[in-house]
């Protein structure tokens, strides 16, 4: 056990024993341990407020501390612990607390009670030695009896688990997650190669992998740690993007990361790229490299770069097997079918997509991409095609169906993932049945995606690309969809003419216009305004216009539904109108309450709007999805979530992976749109505020766009063209083909 510094509090130079009774968790940082709670000091009349790293505080628990008394200058007297001792609690009131607390699947606070209410201090020797006894409590049958003897004996064995890894700087959350993947090797397993966590477990890092190896004494200049420092790097610059990194930069962000020697580094480096984990290549022939002429790969990503250039041509090369036609008659049916006029551009896009092999169709909103993949769907109907629709999210998905009245799907729910299976099921030996397939919101296809798609795409099939590509790139590495139009490899239809209908909405006029570089107009167009800025610079006036905003003033007067059409979006994290407060804060506003359960510093309450933040192929859910909180359950420890109307259980160790959604970053939004939209635009986010992230945002609301903030830095991020460089060398490669 170790201390941490606080800043601001006053230390009394006294070290004292202190023995308690823990009434309440006030918060738990997952990441670093910390914890707040309350205990009952015999003799004080008060709580006493305790502070430190506590390995999973469980109400009801008794705790022997030592450590000392320090004066918080706004919170006030506070108990800081150094070390502490978990005791089993003594009081019939500490047992009831400890086993209605959540510790143990089967008994929730209810059935706390009740057996203790029949069984007293006993209770703890009893479900330890003669569980079956428990049958004569009310509720209680053979099933249950099961499920709290397996959760016991489980406990019991993370808890060794969570007492080595707590002295090793690991907190109680990622103990259980550990355990489950490890199981009984949990121990040795770690002790062998702590760095493997950073790799294995969901939400454990480097860097807390670093410091239990520190703790187990593993040295600075240790070759294990320079190479799992190296593959770390590497995933954090594919986590901004880039699907490479240049060689000497890689180097010297691998010294500042991990203190240590240019020449261990080296080594280090030669070593991986030996191993292939990573891979070298040395473009010094290459005309088209200035600066550094080594490039550094995770092996995937080298991997799945040069298997989308392979894949392309292959796809280029190999002829259709759909009989040809002519497309001017084509044209001409497709427009008595839907009983509309094409414009001259979206008969060049159609034509362009029925006569080659691969077409990328890009625009921005009200340009007729929707009335485009309608008349192409149309003539590949008429002609008894196998078609496939797909996008990247399962919001995506389910827009293109309503569209299309055909079915789509995510493209991991086409490529049949499965995580028992060892991944995507289709691929180039078990091939898409299509001779056609369109893909929606392209711009969110990230590098490994595009790979795994264009494997599974049988030879023959045309393929169509859709998507925006002045919108954020991927949130994974790459910049797919920018690259294959500047590459020139594949024919490319840009539409730029909006249609008179969209003409009608400020929305779809102020998008182009940021696109342009142009600040957007909040005039009224024919008594019809879905856009407005609500100018205030004080942030802390910002976020109460914003709750104001979305739990009363649009509901009231656009008659939209608060929760299911409102969505607030943010360029970022951190700070006073970041996604994490403003979600603290709506969430107050929307779900009061005290009842929940809480995961580091969230707290999760039934009724809460909430993301999945990464893709969970068990469970068919993916980054971006948002859901609903059915349903709670203390006994089993389970909620249930609602995604687009299918029910999934979570388990409470799993909610790393969920965040609350009543404010999303412009990020997580792509490939959603809501009916309105909310979007803070403040100088406190300058360091993020760019032209394609306003006009993601802007482009993500369908009815209402409202802006809060100040047209300063609106300004600031409009002018901001500059994308934030990628290394990729996608471009190149498929220039070569």
């Amino acid at each position: 056990m170790y201390a941490i510094k606080f800043a601001c509090i006053e230390v009394k130079d006294m070290i004292v024993d202190l023995e308690g009774q823990i009434e309440r968790i006030t918060y738990e940082n997952e990441e670093n341990g910390y914890t707040i709670a309350r205990v009952r000091v015999h003799g004080r009349r008060d709580l006493v407020t305790v502070v430190g790293n506590l390995m999973a505080p469980t109400p009801g628990e008794i705790i022997r501390m030592n450590g000392e008394w320090t004066n918080h200058p706004k919170y006030g007297e506070q108990f800081k612990v150094i070390r502490y001792k978990s005791m089993v609690p003594a009081s019939v009131y500490g047992i009831e607390k400890y086993l209605g607390s959540g510790l143990i699947k089967g008994i929730g606070p209810v059935m706390a009670k009740r057996i203790v209410g029949k069984f007293g201090k006993k209770t703890l020797d009893i479900i330890e030695d003669t569980i079956e006894e428990l049958i004569c409590v009310d509720g209680i049958g053979k099933k249950r009896i099961g499920m709290i003897k397996k959760a016991w004996e489980e406990q019991k064995e993370i808890r060794e688990v969570m007492i080595f890894l707590q002295a090793h700087g690991v907190s109680s959350g990622y103990a259980t997650k550990i355990f489950r993947h490890y199981g009984y090797r949990s121990i040795p397993v770690v002790k062998e190669n702590p760095y493997r966590l950073a790799t294995d477990i969901f939400g454990i890092g480097f860097l807390t992998a670093d410091r239990i190896a520190e703790k187990l004494g593993f040295s600075k200049d240790s070759e294990l740690r320079a190479e799992a420092g190296i593959i770390y790097v590497l995933n954090q610059l594919a986590d901004e993007g880039h699907v490479y990194y240049p060689y000497n930069l890689l180097i010297k962000i691998c010294e500042d990361v991990l203190g240590i020697k240019t020449e261990i580094i080296v080594n280090a480096l030669e070593s991986i790229n030996k191993n292939r984990m990573v891979v070298i290549e040395d473009w010094a022939q290459q005309s088209d490299v200035t600066t550094d002429r080594r490039a550094v790969y995770l092996a995937k990503y080298h991997l799945a770069e040069k298997g989308i250039a392979s894949r392309m041509k292959i796809l280029l090369n190999t002829p259709v097997l759909i009989r040809k036609i002519d497309i001017n008659k084509a044209i001409e049916w497709v427009q008595g079918q839907l009983a509309i006029k094409l414009a001259k551009k979206q008969q060049e896009a159609i034509r362009c997509a029925v006569e080659n092999k691969v077409t990328i169709i890009t625009g921005g909103p009200g340009t007729g991409k929707t009335t485009i993949i309608s008349s192409i769907l149309r003539i590949f109907l008429k002609l008894k095609a196998n078609i496939l629709l797909a996008a990247p999210t399962g919001r995506a998905a389910k827009r293109m169906s309503e569209i299309t009245t055909y079915d789509a799907k995510t493209i991991h729910r086409m490529l049949e993932y499965s995580s028992r299976k060892g991944g995507f099921q289709r691929n180039e030996e078990n091939p898409l049945k299509c001779d056609l397939l369109i893909v929606d919101e392209t711009s969110m296809i990230d590098t490994i995606l595009m790979y795994h798609l264009l494997k599974a795409i049988p030879a023959q099939a045309i393929v169509i690309f859709v998507g925006d590509v002045n919108q954020l790139p991927s949130v994974g590495a790459g910049n797919v969809l920018k690259d294959s139009i500047e590459s020139n490899c594949v024919n490319v239809v840009e539409l730029n003419e909006i249609f008179r209908q969209a003409k009608e909405s400020l929305i779809v006029m102020n998008a182009h216009k940021i696109n342009e570089g142009i600040i957007p107009s909040f005039r009224s167009l024919k008594n019809n305004n879905d856009f407005y800025f609500i100018e205030q610079e004080n942030p802390e006036d910002v976020l109460k216009i914003i709750i104001e905003l979305a739990t009363e003033r649009i509901p009231r007067r656009f008659d939209f539904d608060p929760l299911n059409d409102i969505q607030v979006l943010t360029p970022m994290n951190k700070g006073l109108v970041g996604s994490s407060n403003l979600n603290i804060e709506l969430q107050n506003a929307f779900n009061p309450g005290e009842n929940g359960v809480i995961r580091g510093n969230r707290k999760f309450r039934a009724r809460d709007k909430v993301m999945q933040i990464r893709n969970n192929y068990d469970k068919d859910i993916f980054n971006g999805d948002i859901g609903k909180i059915i349903n709670i359950d203390e006994e089993t420890q389970e909620l249930i979530i609602s995604f687009d109307g299918t029910d999934v259980i979570f388990d409470c160790s799993d909610l790393d992976e969920i965040v609350l959604a009543y404010a999303v970053s412009v990020h997580k939004s792509q490939g959603s749109e809501y009916p309105a939209v909310i979007i803070p635009v403040v100088t406190q986010h300058y360091m993020l505020l760019q032209r394609n992230l306003i006009y993601t945002a802007v482009t993500r609301g369908k009815k209402l766009v409202v802006m809060v903030g100040t047209k300063k830095a609106l300004a600031i991020g409009i002018k901001n063209d500059k994308i934030r460089k990628r290394y990729t060398r996608l471009g190149t490669r498929l220039t070569e083909l």
